[in-house]
């Protein structure tokens, strides 16, 4: 199994005492980045604009968190319209035959009382491979917007895209992609009406 090392910050901003629960992945406060190298010569910065998906914790029993999250690759955006139609034609991730980037989480092993192991398979292109992710729980505080249970975490790690047959331009352009992800979720039963969302 390919071990990823993924720093993983939970900010769990809860309202009151935090409780089992399963809550939805807050598309309207989560960013998925991805930065790679262009010839050496600067960084490239992309987005996936769209993202689903589900986190189940509970604080007293962690080991039993999941987490299973989609990416459209149709939302896939660098800000210049040529290079969104080339990075999802078939020369590179082909998002008409495979239109879904996909981590769903397995075996969760607490390290100690701030560091938890997360296993599970991470599919982008048609591919999956198993990985690990490396969490670390961050601190626990009340959403002043909202007063909701609220998890919010921020992860990074780098891939090779070669792994996932993507190998467009290897090796002149380099193999690696930093991934980044911020994330909130929510409660599906204490979701604000959309008209009643503070920004």
């Amino acid at each position: 199994m390919k071990r990823l090392l993924l720093p993983v910050l939970f900010s769990l901003a809860l309202a009151g005492t935090a409780s089992a629960a399963s809550y939805n992945i807050d598309a309207r406060h989560t960013q998925v980045l991805f930065t790679y190298s262009h010839f050496g010569l600067s960084h490239q910065v992309g987005r996936l604009m769209e993202v689903s998906g589900t986190f189940d914790f509970d604080p007293a029993q962690p080991a039993k968190s999941s987490i299973d999250v989609q990416v459209p690759m149709s939302s896939l955006s660098t800000g210049i319209a040529k290079l969104d139609a080339h990075m999802k034609s078939p020369e590179m991730f082909d998002a008409e035959k495979f239109p879904t980037a996909n981590f769903k989480s397995g075996k969760v092993t607490v390290i100690d009382k701030n560091q938890l192991s997360v296993a599970g398979d991470l599919t982008i292109h048609g591919v999956t491979r198993p990985v690990v992710f490396d969490v670390t729980i961050n601190k626990a505080e009340i959403d002043p917007a909202r007063k909701l249970g609220v998890p919010d975490s921020t992860r990074s790690t780098t891939i090779k895209r070669s792994e996932f047959g993507v190998g467009f331009m290897l090796p002149k352009v380099p193999d690696e992609v930093k991934l980044s992800i911020s994330m909130e979720a929510r409660e599906p039963s204490k979701e604000v009406p959309e008209a009643k969302k503070p920004g």
